[in-house]
């Protein structure tokens, strides 16, 4: 079938578009980069021809309030308006364990809007909330650091290799709408001040880890569970042990 990935030349649309051509499919990456903008609706009408499916793990580039907001917002206007012209039958959309969970944040009120524009929509739909990826656990923490600290919260954290999340959104993608959501997250939970201890030990970083209750996760303090899924969530395979041992982290710096 035919597949256009929104985002298509990023970390998980990229990676989307390879294991998706290996299994048959025409995948098409669709993003700025390929003359396809859902901000103003470029190249909208004519990559999605004919498409059966669309799978959406674009980002916005600023995490600034406003901007967030307005990212997902028109572009999730704009593509869905074009899918509906176009016929498509299925929309997949990438989002994140803990929208729906307090404290919320600026991203998270953005990916909750996105959210309410799909299932508002008249296309059959599937979202996929996962954790966050191992390749950006180095941004975690220079957000969180001050000084030569980074101060991290006690609270249970289950982080996924991009791998893996490209796998789930395949599967995904190719079955039959769920009309709803399904979670996906990495094969182990730590606690989130402990894991970066440990990381960054293995990443040879001489900053300290500091505990702190009150330390805050892109701009809101996270709950115990705000992080990580819940029971009956679809586990990923690739341990992050394991994935630095593969030399990936250095990809992320």
């Amino acid at each position: 079938m035919k597949i256009v990935v929104i985002g298509g030349t990023g970390l998980i649309g990229s990676k989307l578009v390879t294991k998706l051509g290996e299994h048959g499919h025409e995948a098409v990456a669709a993003s700025p980069n390929t003359g396809v903008n859902t901000l103003t609706g470029e190249g909208l009408a004519e990559v999605l021809k004919d498409a059966q499916v669309v799978i959406d793990v674009s980002n916005s580039p600023s995490f600034e309030e406003a901007a967030v907001m307005e990212f997902f917002t028109t572009s999730t206007r704009n593509l869905l308006a074009a899918e509906a012209e176009a016929g498509v039958g299925h929309h997949v959309a990438l989002s994140v364990v803990g929208t729906e969970r307090p404290p919320g944040n600026a991203y998270f009120r953005a990916k909750i809007a996105q959210e309410e524009l799909i299932a508002e929509s008249s296309i059959p739909f599937s979202l996929v909330h996962a954790t966050q990826f191992f390749e950006f656990v180095r941004r975690i923490a220079d957000e969180a650091t001050d000084g030569d600290q980074v101060r991290m919260a006690p609270v249970l954290f289950q982080p996924i290799a991009g791998d893996d999340v490209a796998r789930a959104v395949g599967r995904v993608a190719v079955g039959s709408p769920l009309n709803g959501r399904v979670e996906v997250g990495g094969p182990e939970q730590f606690r989130m001040d402990e894991f970066f201890r440990k990381a960054l030990t293995a990443w040879g970083d001489p900053r300290e880890v500091v505990t702190d209750p009150q330390a805050r996760y892109f701009g809101s303090v996270p709950d115990e569970r705000t992080l990580v899924p819940d029971d009956g969530a679809s586990l990923g395979e690739i341990r992050y042990r394991d994935w630095l041992d593969r030399g990936e982290g250095a990809m992320s710096r």
